[in-house]
Formats: structure tokens, sequence, C-alpha cells
């Protein structure tokens, strides 16, 4: 995998800034949650280059910046926040990507973006997250056709009433990751550590608090006998501040799938320790960012993976991908 260090941490850091959230919703209903706005309300590209779209706003205003640093060739997922020049996060905007492969490819676009509620049902919602007042509580997500490997510039437009106001993310480069397992691919066979591990003293293995209760079953004993909901997510410790809330939807979702996957949270860092590197999990998958989802089926092949964060709606999707052995994909 070649890194980036300048693209990496100015996505995540930015994206801890995007998406900060300013307080909860009402539950976990999607009570936040947008579909995406037609994309006649924004210009085409028709071919032109990014800036000439970019062009078309009246100038600069809210700012746009990606939850990910992994883009892949074909359809790619894009999550990311808008915030204010004051940093305050906005949740209810209408936003359109645009995509021009290089400093001077033609664009594609317009690309509109839904709006998914990162909030959850009380009962599961941690400390971690309410404690947090930089925890997200949205996530702006567009579908980008990228057609080949390389740099990509992405922008985007943003309606503030009847004007478009114009945000530039830094340069993606796509096809970067190529060994971060694929969806449709058998999933990398690993071990991760139990409660019983660690003599119950989950402080260990687990940031969140209160506990979750996705850590009584090792993956390798899952693997290949029944559907795996696999979360690599740090509440406490994550760049972005997605990891918490994340955590929460992957609790709030296992009530309803429990019974029919098994749901691992597995931490980041070498003992929970940011200085420490990541934990060789993460190094089996190619992972150099968190939060990563791997919805894998009973054969141990993947169906769904998420980058960055998602909602209850986009996590129950994966899963169900992964019960029915159906892959995929965005």
């Amino acid at each position: 995998m070649r890194n980036h260090p300048r693209l990496a941490g100015a996505a995540l850091v930015a994206a801890a800034a995007v998406l900060a959230g300013c307080g909860g919703g009402d539950g976990g209903h999607g009570s936040l949650s947008r579909p995406a706005p037609s994309a006649s309300a924004f210009p085409p590209a028709a071919g032109q280059p990014l800036f000439t779209v970019l062009s078309k706003a009246s100038g600069e205003g809210p700012v746009a910046s990606p939850n990910t640093i992994s883009f892949d060739r074909g359809i790619s997922r894009v999550p990311f926040g808008v915030f204010t020049p004051g940093r305050e996060t906005i949740k209810g905007a209408e936003v359109a990507l645009y995509a021009a492969p290089g400093a001077s490819g033609k664009a594609l676009g317009p690309f509109p973006a839904r709006i998914e509620d990162l909030t959850t049902e009380a009962r599961f919602r941690a400390q971690t997250t309410t404690q947090d007042p930089s925890a997200a509580t949205v996530v702006y997500v567009s579908e980008i056709p990228f057609d080949r490997n390389g740099e990509w510039r992405i922008g985007a437009l943003i309606k503030q009433g009847s004007k478009l106001k114009a945000s530039l993310f830094p340069s993606v480069f796509v096809g970067d990751n190529p060994k971060i397992p694929q969806v449709g691919r058998k999933a990398p066979l690993i071990h991760t550590p139990t409660a019983a591990d660690v003599g119950g003293d989950l402080a260990k293995i687990d940031t969140r608090r209160p506990f979750d209760d996705m850590h009584a079953v090792d993956y390798a004993d899952a693997y290949g006998r029944k559907p795996i909901v696999l979360l690599f997510a740090t509440p406490q410790l994550c760049k972005s501040r997605v990891c918490g809330p994340v955590v929460d939807i992957a609790a709030q979702v296992k009530r309803s799938y429990g019974d029919r996957a098994t749901f691992i949270h597995m931490e980041v860092y070498n003992d929970n320790d940011a200085t420490k590197g990541v934990r060789p999990q993460l190094q089996a998958f190619h992972l150099a960012n968190e939060p990563w989802l791997f919805a894998i089926d009973r054969h141990g092949v993947i169906r769904a993976r998420i980058d960055g964060a998602f909602g209850v709606q986009a996590l129950e999707r994966a899963v169900q991908a992964a019960i029915a052995g159906k892959s995929i994909h965005g």
C-alpha cells in the first residue's frame, strides 16, 4: 500500500472538524437523514474542467471534506462532512459532488449526496459518544463512478438559499490501496481477542464506555461457519470522531441480527495506545485508517464493506448482504 501522509493527515484532521456534532438526534430513527436532492438542482458537469464547474458558485462558503482516504475504481462510496467557516457542522445542506481525473481532466457529475443519521436509540448511545462534544451526528454520502486509477480532484457545490457555494477536497488517489480486501473476495483469516482471552478485563480490548457486547466470539471460530460483521473502530481514540457513533450503531443493529450473524468490534491500536501502531488484525486487512466495516458471509466471502461513517440503514443493508450471501457495492 502506498501511503500519502499529507493526504491522510489532511483528510482525518478535516474529518474531525467536519463531522463534529452539535447535539444528538431523537433516538436514531433517521430524524437527521435526508434523501439525495435531485441532480437537476445542480449544474451539469458537461465535460468541463472541474474548476469551471465550481466557478458557477457565487463564492466560497461552507466547507466539505472527506471522511475516507481509500477509493476504488468503479462506483465508490464517498462519505464526507459539511461545516461552516467557523467549523460548525451543517446537518441539512443540499450538496452535490463533482470529480475529474487529474488536474485537467473533464469533470463528471453532479453526484447529489444523501445524509445518513449517525445517532441511535438512547439505550445504545454510549458515554463515549454522549460525553464527546465532537462526536459525529451525520455523514453525507455520494457515489462517484471512478473510471480509472490515479489522482482525482473532487469538488462540492453546496446550496445556500438560491445561491451555490463551492468547496474543494484534497486530491484523492483511486486504486491506491489494492491490498485492502475487496467485496467478492475471501476475507483474511485472523484471530480477534475475546473477553475470555483477557480474563474479563474488557478495558484491554475496548475503549467504549460502557463496554459493548461484541467481544464474545473469536473471528476465527465463526469464520466459514456463520456470517460475520467485523467492525474496526476505536471509540475513544478515533481521529475523525465517528468511531463512537458507528459502534453504537453496530450495537443497535446487533439487537435485530445478532442471532443470524456474529458481531465483532475490533479495536485499532496496540494496547489501546495510538503511539504504539495499529493492531496486527488491521495489518492483516491492510488498513491505515478507521473505521472500517466488513460484512462476511458464512463461506468467508466479503459481501459488503464500508469505509468511514455509516448510519443504521447502511449497516442493515450490509448485514443482510452477508446473511444472503449476495455482494453489494457502495
